[in-house]
C-alpha cells in the first residue's frame, strides 16, 4: 500500500503564543516519532501547495476569507474569538493546511496514493461556512470533501470525525447535502455545544459522557457508524483525525489510546474496501498532549500503511 505524507513546514509558523494548546510542538512531535521508528520511510512523503481562494469557497462564504485577511496583524496576535487567534502567518499555514487536503484527494483518486494522512495545522472542523472558531480558520476536510465531489465517479463521500470536539463545522456546512455522511463522537456535554442535537439523516451524532469507557466509543462506532455507512456506500472516506479523546490529553475527558485510534482505523479500512475502492484521506484535528499524539498518529499510520 502507499501512504502519501503531506504536510508543509510553514504549518509550524502558526503560532497563537506560548501558552496556547494548539502549537507548533504538535507537528513537531509527530514528526519526530515517525522518523524514529522509522515508519516515515515508508511514506510518500509530499509537500502541500496552498489552496485557492475558489478552491476555499467551495466550503465557505465567498467573503469568509477575506474578512479574515483584514483582522491579520501585521506583528503579534489578534483573536478572532477567546480560544482562536491570527498572527502574521496564520492565514499561509491555513491555506496550505486546506491544500494539502486537495492534494490528497488528487493523488488518492489518480492511483497514485492508496490513503493518505496531512500533518497539517491549523485545524479545521470547527470551521464553520462563515465563522472561524475553535482554534480553526478554514475547514479543511470539508473543502477536500467538496473538491472531491466535482471529480469524476464521485458522488458520495463519508466525512469521519473521532475528535473528542463535535464537529459543528462540518456539519454546519454538510446538514443540507445529503451526498455528504458525517459521523461523529464526541465528549457531551462539552464544547463547542452547536449542532450536537441536529436531526438530519445524513448526520450521525454519537455523544459520549465524560469519563466513559472506550467500550463505549467501540460501541458507537459499531452500532451507529457502520450501518450509517453501509447504506451510504461512499466513493470515497475523509477523516477528521482528532487525537484529543486520548486519557493523556489535557483539554477533554474520554478514555481512548492508541489501541482505539489504531482500532478504528482498521474499521474505516474495511468500509473502504467494501465500498470507496480503499480511498481514504485523513487529516490532522486535535491532539494537545504531543507524546499521546505522536504515538497515536503513528497507530494510525501504520493501519493506513499496511502494517
Amino acid at each position: 500500500m502507499t501512504t502519501a505524507y503531506i504536510t508543509h513546514e510553514d504549518c509550524l509558523l502558526h503560532n497563537m503564543g506560548p501558552d496556547h494548546p494548539e502549537s507548533p510542538v504538535r507537528l513537531q512531535a509527530i514528526r519526530k516519532v515517525l522518523e524514529r521508528t522509522g515508519l516515515m520511510d515508508h511514506l510518500d512523503q509530499l509537500t502541500a501547495v496552498p489552496a485557492t481562494p475558489e478552491q476555499i469557497q467551495l466550503a465557505h462564504a465567498k467573503l469568509h476569507q477575506k474578512k479574515l485577511e483584514m483582522k491579520l496583524p501585521r506583528e503579534g496576535v489578534v483573536y478572532t474569538d477567546e480560544d482562536t487567534a491570527l498572527c502574521p502567518h496564520s492565514l499561509d499555514a491555513a491555506q496550505l493546511a486546506a491544500g494539502a487536503v486537495i492534494l490528497a484527494t488528487n493523488r488518492v483518486l489518480s492511483g497514485k496514493a492508496n490513503n493518505a494522512f496531512c500533518a497539517v495545522r491549523p485545524p479545521g472542523h470547527h470551521a464553520e461556512y462563515n465563522l472561524p472558531m475553535g482554534f480553526c480558520f478554514f475547514n479543511n476536510v470539508a473543502i477536500g470533501a467538496c473538491h472531491a465531489l466535482l471529480q469524476p465517479g464521485i458522488e458520495r463521500v463519508a466525512v469521519l470525525d473521532f475528535d473528542v470536539h463535535h464537529c459543528n463545522g462540518t456539519v454546519d456546512i454538510f446538514k443540507d447535502r445529503p451526498e455528504v455522511l458525517v459521523c461523529s463522537t464526541f465528549q457531551h456535554p462539552y464544547y463547542p455545544e452547536r449542532y450536537c442535537e441536529i436531526d438530519r439523516p445524513n448526520i450521525i451524532n454519537c455523544p459520549l459522557p465524560a469519563h466513559s469507557a472506550n467500550t463505549l466509543f467501540r460501541q458507537a462506532i459499531e452500532n451507529a457508524w457502520m450501518p450509517a455507512l453501509e447504506a451510504h456506500r461512499p466513493d470515497i472516506i475523509f477523516i477528521s483525525a482528532g487525537f484529543d479523546a486520548h486519557k493523556e490529553d489535557p483539554l477533554a475527558d474520554l478514555n481512548l489510546d492508541e489501541e482505539d485510534y489504531r482500532w478504528v482505523t482498521q474499521q474505516i479500512l474495511k468500509i473502504a474496501n467494501t465500498h470507496s475502492q480503499g480511498r481514504v484521506i485523513s487529516v490532522l484535528e486535535g491532539g494537545y498532549n504531543p507524546v499521546s499524539l505522536a504515538f497515536s498518529v503513528q497507530a494510525h499510520l501504520e493501519v493506513l500503511a499496511g502494517f
